[in-house]
């Protein structure tokens, strides 16, 4: 199984060597061989090639059936032209990769509820949210441009979305929530957008054929204000490229750390790009303290949805909760009583578990 490696810039390194630590031990006890191929991505790749995305890594990851992210940015190339921004390179392999539905799961850990921001009783036990994003259309993908009017400038930014785009999606969705507890909520602005009315009429017509699966349907702004107000009355939930960026961040605040949250980038191909949701983090880079379990928990979806194997993948998972449940925490989410460790201590203590 080849796995294209592209660590990227600040913490991505740090995290991504403890993921692969963690696959070399899945890979040991499931007697199952793992080929690495390392390539550069974002600012180190700008550096390098001058591109954020250069021909010798899509090369690589054309070559590989998965793919393993680190971060990419970093105010290093905040001067950059756009057209050359890390962040660039990142938009460029979710299309070239046709990866169009982006996973974000927002688990809440019941050992790790004092890290939220959330008082207990809306916690409860803990929580458990799927956001299924679309990634490759939207406003993010759309005619944009700036032009010189008589008072100034006058910027544009298109969301368009098709038919074929949002049935693709949503088809996801209801899968994810089948394995879930079967229910989606479609999040849109159908109240004022275009496109939205069309998510909203194309999204109910494929429900026809997941009978088994609730649908309801919620305002983008009232689900922000609900993710903070009843997290648990979330399972999965769908929605268009911009929402489920602001949505997702949102949600990965709910959990504590954005250190906990993986996400996975699948679609039309049969390579998937894993990554944690956090960014470069410069600041701490090369200190030992960024938390390597978002990038550990995206290897996990890597086995489920890549490689079918769904046991190894639970291995995992079970691994991290038991070293929290031991009291092992990095600084993102240390609480009194509990015990400090750094980034490589915490990698090692999921493999031992592993």
């Amino acid at each position: 199984m080849k796995i294209a490696v592209l660590p990227g810039d600040g913490v991505g390194t740090e995290v991504i060597s403890q993921a692969i630590k963690v696959l070399h031990a899945v890979s040991s006890k499931y007697d199952i061989d793992f080929e690495f191929n390392e390539g550069k991505m974002g600012g180190s790749a700008i550096d390098e090639f001058g591109d954020p995305f250069p021909e010798e890594t899509i090369k690589i990851c054309k070559e590989s059936d998965a793919i393993l992210l680190g971060a990419v940015g970093g105010p290093k190339w905040d001067n950059v032209s756009p057209e050359m921004r890390p962040e660039k390179g990142l938009l460029k392999l979710r299309k070239t990769m046709g990866a169009f539905a982006n996973l974000r799961p927002a688990v809440l850990f019941k050992e790790l509820s004092s890290a939220s921001n959330l008082k207990n009783k809306i916690l409860k036990d803990g929580i458990d949210i799927m956001i299924v994003r679309e990634l490759t259309g939207g406003a993010y993908f759309g005619k944009k441009g700036t032009l010189e009017i008589e008072n100034g400038e006058k910027a544009y930014d298109v969301t368009e979305y098709s038919t074929f785009e949002i049935e693709r999606i949503a088809k996801v969705a209801f899968e994810i929530a089948g394995e879930r507890y079967s229910r989606v909520t479609l999040v849109d602005k159908s109240n004022v957008l275009q496109t939205s009315k069309l998510w909203r009429k194309t999204v109910t017509n494929i429900s026809k054929e997941y009978k088994n699966i609730d649908l309801n349907y919620m305002y983008v702004d009232n689900a922000a204000m609900q993710l903070i107000r009843n997290p648990g009355q979330f399972d999965v939930i769908l929605t268009e490229n911009m929402f489920g960026d602001i949505l997702s961040d949102e949600a990965s605040m709910i959990t504590g750390s954005l250190g906990m949250l993986p996400s996975a980038s699948i679609g039309s191909g049969n390579i998937g790009i894993y990554e944690p949701v956090h960014g470069s983090a410069p600041d701490i880079a090369g200190k030992d303290r960024v938390n390597p379990i978002a990038a550990i928990m995206s290897a996990a979806l890597m086995l489920k949805y890549n490689f079918k194997m769904s046991e190894a993948a639970k291995d995992i998972e079970n691994a991290v909760l038991k070293v929290i449940e031991k009291g092992y925490r990095t600084l993102d989410i240390m609480e009194e009583g509990k015990s400090p460790v750094g980034t490589d201590k915490m990698g090692d203590l999921i493999l031992t578990e592993i």
